[in-house]
C-alpha cells in the first residue's frame, strides 16, 4: 500500500540523494579512539566494500563498513564489515557484551541517543550513508526496530497503535483501515484481533503485543527491520508464531535479529554473524559470517567452532 507525505510520494530510501554531490563519507580519523561528538567524518576507509559493488556487483540492501562503537572511551563494537541482502533474514549470535546490540542500534542511529555514545564506519542502505546528509527521521523509517521486551502504546487501541507510527511522520494512507488489517496479517494477528480493533494495546498478551509492534513497524513501509532479542520474554508458543512472522516478512523486507538463542538462528535466519570478544575489556567483533548452515556445521574460525558447539558462551 502507498504511502505518501502531503503533497508528494514517498520515494525509494536513496532516490531524492543520489544526485547530491557531497563528500564521501570514510571512517574517523583516529580509529582506536573515540571520534570526537560532533566531529565530521572524513574520507579514507581502510576497506570499503562499496567501491565492489561499484564496479559491477549488486549493492546489498544494507551494509555496514569498518563500524566500531564506543561508550565514552570504553571501545565496544570493533571495525565491523557485514552485508544485509534484500529478502534474507541476518542472525547476530554471540554471548552477552560482545556488542550485538549494540551494533544494531548503529544501524538505525539510535545508538547516539546514548549519552557520551559514538561510532565510526559508514552504513550505507541503497548505496546512501544513513550517517550522511539524510534525515534521521527518514532513517528511522526506512529502517525498522522491534525491541526486545513489548512497547506497544498501552491506552491507544490496537488500530491506532498500528497508525501511530504514521501520525508522528506525517504520512497519509488512503484507506486506514485497510493498512491496518494489512498489517496485522502480515505480523500474524488479524484473526486474533479484528473484533477487538478498539480495546487497549495494553489488552493483549506479551507475544500479541510484540506482533503488534511488529504490525506498527510495517505501517510506514520499512525496507529493513531490526528486531533485538524479539522472543525473549515470550513463551514457546508465541516464540514460534513470532518466528513464523519473521520467515514470512522476510520476501519484503530485509531483517537483521539479535538473538542468544543458536537453534532459533538456525531456524529463521539465512545468513548468521558471529560477535566474540578476546579478552576482558576488549570490543566486539565478528570472527565468522556466512550462510547459517555453513556457520554451525562447518565454520572456519576455531573459536567460532567452541562457540557453536556450546564448549563456552
Amino acid at each position: 500500500m502507498s504511502l505518501t507525505r502531503p503533497g508528494g510520494s514517498r520515494a525509494r530510501f536513496g532516490d531524492s540523494l543520489r544526485g547530491e554531490t557531497r563528500t564521501a563519507p570514510g571512517s574517523w580519523p583516529a580509529p582506536d579512539a573515540a571520534p570526537p561528538l560532533g566531529a565530521e567524518r572524513v574520507g579514507g576507509d581502510s576497506w570499503s566494500a562499496a567501491a565492489d559493488y561499484g564496479r559491477g556487483l549488486e549493492m546489498p540492501r544494507l551494509l555496514a563498513e569498518n563500524v566500531s562503537c564506543w561508550f565514552g572511551a570504553r571501545k565496544v563494537v570493533e571495525r565491523v564489515n557485514l552485508s544485509m541482502e534484500e529478502g534474507r533474514v541476518m542472525a547476530l549470535i554471540g554471548p552477552s557484551g560482545c556488542g550485538k546490540s549494540t551494533f544494531l542500534r548503529t544501524l538505525n542511529r539510535l545508538h547516539e541517543l546514548t549519552p557520551g555514545a559514538t561510532s565510526s564506519g559508514r552504513v550505507l542502505l541503497d548505496g546512501v550513508d544513513v550517517y550522511g546528509d539524510v534525515p534521521i527521521t527518514k532513517v528511522r523509517l526506512s529502517i525498522g526496530m522491534v525491541f526486545q521486551r513489548p512497547n506497544p502504546f498501552v491506552h491507544m487501541t490496537i488500530a491506532q497503535n498500528v497508525l501511530s507510527g504514521l501520525r508522528l511522520a506525517a504520512l497519509k494512507v488512503p484507506d486506514k483501515d485497510r493498512l491496518v488489517q494489512t498489517c496485522l496479517e502480515r505480523a500474524g494477528l488479524w484473526r486474533e484481533t479484528r473484533n477487538r480493533l478498539n480495546a487497549p494495546g495494553g489488552s493483549l498478551s506479551g507475544g500479541q503485543q510484540q506482533r503488534l509492534c511488529i504490525a506498527r513497524a510495517l505501517a510506514v513501509s520499512p525496507r529493513v527491520l531490526l528486531m533485538d532479542e524479539p522472543c525473549s520474554a515470550l513463551d514457546p508458543t508465541s516464540t514460534r508464531v513470532i518466528e513464523e512472522t519473521i520467515r514470512e516478512l522476510c520476501a519484503d523486507v530485509t531483517i537483521v535479529i539479535v538473538t542468544h538463542n543458536m537453534q532459533q538462528a538456525q531456524r529463521v535466519a539465512d545468513d548468521t554473524a558471529l560477535f566474540l570478544i578476546d579478552g576482558e575489556g576488549e570490543p566486539g567483533r565478528i570472527v565468522e559470517h556466512g550462510p547459517t548452515d555453513q556457520v554451525f556445521s562447518s565454520p572456519r574460525d576455531p573459536r567460532a567452532a567452541d562457540y557453536v558447539a556450546g564448549r563456552f558462551g
